[in-house]
Order: C-alpha cells, then sequence, then structure tokens
C-alpha cells in the first residue's frame, strides 16, 4: 500500500518529512520543495493559504532531516540514492605515509640544523665579549 492510499487520519499521525520520505521513495523521481509540499498539502487536505503559511517551515524541515538531498536544480532526492563509494589503494596508502614520513623527518632536520645555527649564532656572540677578559693567576688572585 502507497503513501497515497493511507487515510487522512493516518496520514495525520506522520510528519511532513516522513510524507515526503515515502513520497519519493515512491515516485523514485526528483521534486521541487513546492511540488513535494503541494502533494502533501492535497494529502492531508490542507487549503492554499495552509500551504503558504507552511512552505518555508517544511522546506527546512528538509534541509535538516539527513535523509534528503537537495540537488543542484534545486529539486530534492534521498540521500540514500547519492552515497560515493570510496576505494583506497593500499600502495596508494604506502605512497601517502611514506610522503608523511618524508616531510616529517625533513621538519626535524630543519629544527636540528635551526638549533645549531642558533648556538653557532650564540657561541659567536659570546666570543666577543671574551676578548675583554684577563687572565690572572691564583696569587694574583690573593693580592
Amino acid at each position: 500500500m502507497g503513501i497515497r492510499d493511507l487515510e487522512l487520519s493516518e496520514l495525520e499521525m506522520m510528519s511532513y518529512s516522513d510524507i515526503a520520505y515515502q513520497l519519493l521513495k515512491e515516485e523514485q523521481a526528483t521534486m521541487s520543495t513546492a511540488d513535494l509540499f503541494k502533494i502533501i498539502c492535497k494529502l492531508r487536505k490542507f487549503t492554499k493559504a495552509e500551504y503558504e503559511n507552511k512552505i518555508a517551515d517544511f522546506f527546512t524541515l528538509l534541509t535538516t532531516d539527513r535523509r534528503f538531498f537537495l540537488l543542484e536544480n534545486g529539486d530534492w532526492d534521498l540521500k540514500e540514492y547519492h552515497t560515493a563509494k570510496i576505494e583506497i589503494n593500499e600502495l596508494h596508502e604506502e605512497e601517502i605515509m611514506e610522503q608523511i614520513e618524508a616531510e616529517t623527518e625533513s621538519e626535524e632536520i630543519d629544527e636540528e640544523i635551526k638549533l645549531l645555527t642558533d648556538i653557532e649564532e650564540d657561541f659567536e656572540d659570546d666570543s666577543d665579549d671574551l676578548g675583554d677578559l684577563v687572565v690572572i693567576s691564583e696569587e694574583d688572585e690573593e693580592e
């Protein structure tokens, strides 16, 4: 039994999104927000004023319900018909890991070079300060 065959009392117990889901599932075709809600309003026996007052809320409902997918042309479809299949090639994965390891090693080497350069600069700066120093013997120190 399809959604269009249900009694009004049964439809009134269903949410708009559940009705929309069933409609898209049964029709197996995409629909605009307006067309989808017009069918729901017809099934639920809403007036034109009710349609106009509730269509914005219906659109918001569709955008927040993860079962629906908004296509580029503005039509709605079920997300289950638009899943992506991702395959990871083991060789590709190994290449990525090698690249990450190489980048990490390069960063570590760069850090070591920077550290050594900083130490050399500190040493060079200190050597200038040592020019004024005088070496004294222990005897001179006692005096």
